[in-house]
């Protein structure tokens, strides 16, 4: 599933091709990729004439704030921009691609959005799991993008502290994997980033958060920091599906510290990356650095 970096990757690239283009008209392939409005004419009538201001990212959720052309300021941030919302959520195989109409349309494309420049934006999801949403002007987007009613702290945000992550997990009975794993406790980390911020700070992810002292909390902190921001700098991961709006590979997968390392040695030690499982979920750890 594409994390905090692979949708911050995808938001940058919408920002570049995409503001100030307005929307003309839709196609939508496969109707439960739209999540709201609840009818296919409900959801793309609205978007035509529109224009896209800005791209903003929530956790892994993408929002691109309509309005006017004439409006659209893309250093600021829209608050309640006069054409509502276009959601977007990724989920784990969803990539949005932009295009020219001439492209064959993929097997997996589930929605198009026409712009007057001619090009278009491609929903493409080969799992079916992305969604979409239609907000309308003057409603709060977590109103009808209910998932963005549950999400914590950004991570780069001040609300993300170290006294934060401490008070938050230092007397939880869970293993620390899966406590970064929640999107309530810090918006928009998962699998992959998890493991890599485990394995800076010599944590094992099946240790109870309860046996983390503050200390080791404070290197993860800033290890959870780290990650990120070389993941974001390399355009995120591609394990699987995820592409950038030019249809580019991410490439963090290449440096990745333990990630998809499983039965490899480990590139500080020698010692062989071990994978287990943890609540349904694979955990990546190197036996010798993680204690």
């Amino acid at each position: 599933m594409p994390e905090l970096p692979e949708v911050e990757t995808v938001k940058r690239g919408l920002n570049k091709v995409t503001l100030h283009q307005v929307i003309q008209g839709g196609e939508v392939l496969l109707e439960r990729t739209v999540a709201h409005p609840v009818s296919i004419d409900g959801f793309l009538a609205p978007l035509a004439g529109q224009a896209i201001a800005q791209w903003q990212r929530r956790g892994k959720y993408l929002l691109a704030a309509l309005t006017d052309v004439h409006n659209a300021l893309p250093e600021e941030p829209l608050m309640a921009p006069s054409g509502g919302w276009l959601g977007v959520h990724l989920r784990m195989t969803g990539q949005l691609l932009w295009l020219d109409p001439t492209e064959p349309v993929q097997k997996h494309t589930r929605v198009r959005l026409f712009f007057e420049t001619g090009k278009e934006l491609r929903f493409v999801d080969q799992r079916t799991f992305g969604q979409m949403w239609w907000v309308p002007p003057g409603i709060p987007p977590e109103q009808v993008m209910t998932g963005l009613q549950q999400l914590g702290p950004e991570p780069f945000s001040e609300e993300f502290s170290i006294s934060y992550l401490y008070n938050q997990l230092q007397n939880r009975q869970r293993p620390i994997k899966n406590a970064l794993l929640d999107q309530a406790i810090v918006a928009g980390i998962g699998n992959i980033y998890a493991d890599e911020a485990l394995f800076l700070s010599g944590i094992r992810p099946q240790t109870l958060c309860s046996k983390i002292n503050r200390k080791k909390f404070q290197q993860l902190h800033g290890n959870i920091l780290t990650v990120l921001a070389a993941s974001i700098e390399a355009q995120g991961t591609t394990f699987s599906s995820f592409r950038n709006v030019e249809g580019v590979n991410g490439n963090y997968g290449r440096v990745a510290w333990v990630y998809g390392r499983d039965g490899e040695a480990c590139r500080t030690c020698g010692a062989v990356i071990e994978r287990l499982r943890l609540a349904g979920r694979s955990a990546h750890f190197c036996p010798k650095c993680q204690k």
